[in-house]
């Protein structure tokens, strides 16, 4: 694809990476069904977005930057979300929420990695 997009614009496909890898909304996999962006800002950081983040990481054994291995959630960080009135902030399928802890996130999330669960279970059955 990125050799594709450098032909199309006549730029160097090392160009076309380059881009595609420094802004955070492009994506060199395929994003998970839903998608859990926890904002490391200043603010948000120092209300408990790394704890937020860390236990994420534990409970769904992925780190920021991956997706689960059944394609349900796709962890992600970012710099600043530019709410840090209500930090700590974390977007839930592109939904701020924000004073957010690390219990209701978790519990917001739960639901993605059971609907992933169940659908898994579904193609499985004859």
């Amino acid at each position: 694809m990125l050799i594709y997009v450098g032909r199309s614009l006549r730029v160097p496909a090392s160009r076309v990476y380059g881009v595609a890898t420094f802004y955070n909304f492009f994506s060199m996999k395929p994003p998970g069904k839903h998608t859990c962006v926890v904002c490391m800002g200043t603010a948000c950081y120092v209300k408990g977005a790394g704890q937020i983040l860390d236990a994420l990481e534990t409970k769904h054994g992925i780190k920021a930057g991956e997706t689960t291995p059944d394609g349900g959630v796709s962890l992600v960080t970012a710099r600043c979300l530019g709410a840090c009135g209500l930090a700590p902030a974390v977007v839930f399928d592109g939904e701020v929420a924000g004073k957010i802890g690390t219990e209701a996130t978790l519990a917001r999330v739960a639901p993605w990695s059971a609907q992933a669960q169940d659908s898994v279970e579904t193609v499985g059955q004859p």
